[in-house]
C-alpha cells in the first residue's frame, strides 16, 4: 500500500498567496509594455508629424506649374536620436507623380487631407514609424494636391518601451519579493499555535487524556474540541478496559481455583462415585465463571453505550417481560418458586431490546435466586404517567440499612450462601439509567419480601396510543 506523502500548510498557504500575487504582476507587465510602446509611439509620432508639416510647407509651385520643394533639413533633424534611428522622407505630387525623397519609401493610400496618418512598415530590411500628411500648394488658379511621407527606424520606441518596462518590472519585482517575504513571516507567525499545540501534544505521557486547555485561534478550536472530544470518550474506554480486566481477574480467581482444586481432587479420587463429585463441583464452579464473564461483558457493553450515544428504538416492555417469565417457569419450579405475570396491555417505551431483556431477566433471576422454596415472585408491567416493571416476592427481602449498599457492584449484602457476583441490581440500574430510568428497592406493604420497581418513560407513540384507548372506553 502507498502512503502519500504529507502536504505542507506553509507550502500550500503560500502557494495561494503568491501565485496569485505574481499572476497579477505578470498581466501587470503585458499591460506596462502596451502602454510603454503606446507612450513611446505617441512621443515619437507627434516629432514624425512636426516634421512632416515643416516639410510640407515648403512645398511651392515653380513658374512652370510643377511642384518644387527646398527640403528643410532641420526637420529631419528634429529625429535624431541618440539610438542612431535613420530617418527617411518622400514627396509625391498628384497621383503616379513622385518629386523627391527615397523612391523605395513605402507610402499610405489615400490619406486624410491636412490630418497627420500614422503606420508601421518595413523598409530596407528594418521596421520603421510612417507618418503621412496630405497637403495641396495653390497656383493662384487650382490647387495641386500632395503627400509628404516621413520614416523613421523604430530603435528609439523599443529601447524606450523597454526603459520603461524594465522599471515597472524592477518596482513590481521588490513589490513581489516584499510581499513574498511578508507572507513567509505571516504564514509562520499564523502557524506557532499548531506548532504549540503540536509540542504539547507530544510532550504528554500515554496515560494522560485530560482535555486540551492550551489558547489557539478559533479557526483551531473545532479541531481542538474534537479532539477533546474523543480523548474523553478514549478515557471512557480504557478505563472500561481497566475495569473489565480488573473485575475479571477478581471474580474469576475463586471459580478457576474451585476447578484446579477438584480436578486435582479427581485426580487423586479412589473410586467412582469421588471423582463424580468432584467433576460436578469443578462443573458448578465453570458455570458460574460462565455467569460472572457474561455479566462483565454486559457491564463493559453498557459503559460503552453510557460513552457513545446509544442508537433507541421503540420496545414493548410488556412482551420482553412476558417472554422473560414465560422462559424462567421451569427454573422457577424446580426452586420451588412460584412465578406469575400480571399486565397484557402493550406498554412501548424507546431502548435496546437486548438492553431491555438483561434489565428484565436480571431482576427475575435475581428474585428466583434468593425468594427461597414456597416463595411467590409476581412479575408486572403497566403504564400510568411512566412505564413501570416490578418484580415483586415474599421471600426473605433485603434488610433496609443494606438497599443502599445492594446497588453497588460484586455487592451481595448479607446473602453470602448462595451463588451469585453481586452484579445483577448494579446491571439493572445502569441500563434503567442509560435509557432515562430509574430502579427502586423497597419492602412491600406485607413488610415480607422485596419489591424491585424499575420506571421508564413512555415513548410518544405509546402515549398516543393509551390516550386513543382511553377515549375508545369512555366512548
Amino acid at each position: 500500500m502507498v502512503v502519500a506523502a504529507p502536504h505542507s500548510l506553509r507550502r500550500r498557504l503560500l502557494f495561494w498567496l503568491l501565485v496569485p500575487l505574481i499572476s497579477i504582476g505578470l498581466i501587470a507587465l503585458v499591460d506596462t509594455w502596451r502602454e510603454a510602446v503606446d507612450t513611446a509611439n505617441a512621443a515619437s509620432d507627434r516629432v514624425l508629424a512636426g516634421s512632416a508639416l515643416a516639410i510640407a510647407e515648403r512645398v511651392v509651385v515653380s513658374e512652370e506649374g510643377t511642384l518644387e520643394v527646398d527640403i528643410p533639413y532641420v526637420a529631419l533633424e528634429m529625429l535624431t536620436s541618440a539610438a542612431q534611428d535613420r530617418v527617411f522622407y518622400r514627396v509625391d505630387g498628384p497621383p503616379g507623380t513622385f518629386i523627391t525623397g527615397y523612391d523605395g519609401l513605402p507610402i499610405m493610400p489615400s490619406p486624410v487631407p491636412e490630418k497627420p496618418q500614422f503606420s508601421d512598415a518595413s523598409f530596407r530590411g528594418e521596421p520603421i514609424r510612417l507618418a503621412a500628411l496630405a497637403r495641396s500648394a495653390s497656383t493662384g488658379v487650382d490647387s495641386i494636391p500632395f503627400v509628404v511621407t516621413v520614416a523613421e527606424t523604430t530603435i528609439a520606441r523599443t529601447q524606450l518601451a523597454r526603459t520603461i518596462l524594465l522599471h515597472s518590472a524592477l518596482r513590481l519585482t521588490i513589490l513581489i519579493g516584499g510581499a513574498a517575504l511578508i507572507a513567509w513571516f505571516a504564514v509562520n507567525a499564523a502557524l506557532q499555535p499548531l506548532y504549540r499545540l503540536r509540542a504539547a501534544i507530544a510532550e504528554r505521557s500515554p496515560d494522560d487524556l485530560h482535555p486540551i486547555d492550551d489558547r489557539v485561534p478559533s479557526e483551531v478550536r473545532g479541531l481542538v474540541d474534537t479532539m477533546n472530544s474523543f480523548m474523553v470518550r478514549l478515557g471512557g474506554a480504557l478505563s472500561g478496559l481497566r475495569n473489565f480486566t480488573g473485575n475479571a481477574s477478581h471474580q474469576l480467581r475463586t471459580p478457576m481455583t474451585i476447578v484446579r482444586t477438584q480436578l486435582a481432587l479427581a485426580g487423586r479420587a479412589k473410586s467412582l462415585s469421588e471423582a463424580r463429585a468432584a467433576a460436578q463441583t469443578a462443573d458448578a464452579a465453570v458455570v458460574h465463571a460462565e455467569r460472572i464473564l457474561a455479566q462483565l461483558l454486559l457491564l463493559a457493553r453498557i459503559d460503552a453505550a453510557a460513552s457513545n450515544r446509544i442508537e433507541t428504538t421503540s420496545v414493548d416492555l410488556a412482551a420482553i417481560a412476558m417472554d422473560c417469565v414465560a422462559d424462567r417457569v421451569v427454573k422457577a419450579s424446580a426452586a420451588g418458586v412460584d412465578l406469575g405475570f400480571e399486565g397484557g396491555q402493550p406498554v412501548v417505551i424507546h431502548g435496546e431490546a437486548l438492553l431491555v431483556g438483561e434489565l428484565v431477566g436480571n431482576l427475575v433471576d435475581n428474585a428466583i435466586a434468593y425468594a427461597g422454596d414456597g416463595a411467590e415472585i409476581t412479575v408486572r408491567v403497566f403504564a400510568n404517567s411512566e412505564a413501570v416493571f416490578e418484580v415483586e416476592d415474599n421471600g426473605p427481602g433485603i434488610p433496609p440499612r443494606q438497599l443502599a449498599a445492594v446497588r453497588a457492584r460484586f455487592s451481595r449484602g448479607a446473602v453470602q450462601d448462595k451463588p451469585g457476583s453481586g452484579l445483577g441490581l448494579p446491571i439493572v440500574e445502569e441500563i434503567a439509567g442509560l435509557f432515562g430510568g430509574r430502579l427502586a428497592l423497597e419492602t412491600p406493604a406485607t413488610g415480607k419480601g422485596l419489591c424491585a420497581r424499575v420506571t421508564l418513560p413512555l415513548a410518544y407513540a405509546a402515549t398516543a396510543k393509551a390516550g386513543e384507548e382511553t377515549a375508545a372506553t369512555a366512548g
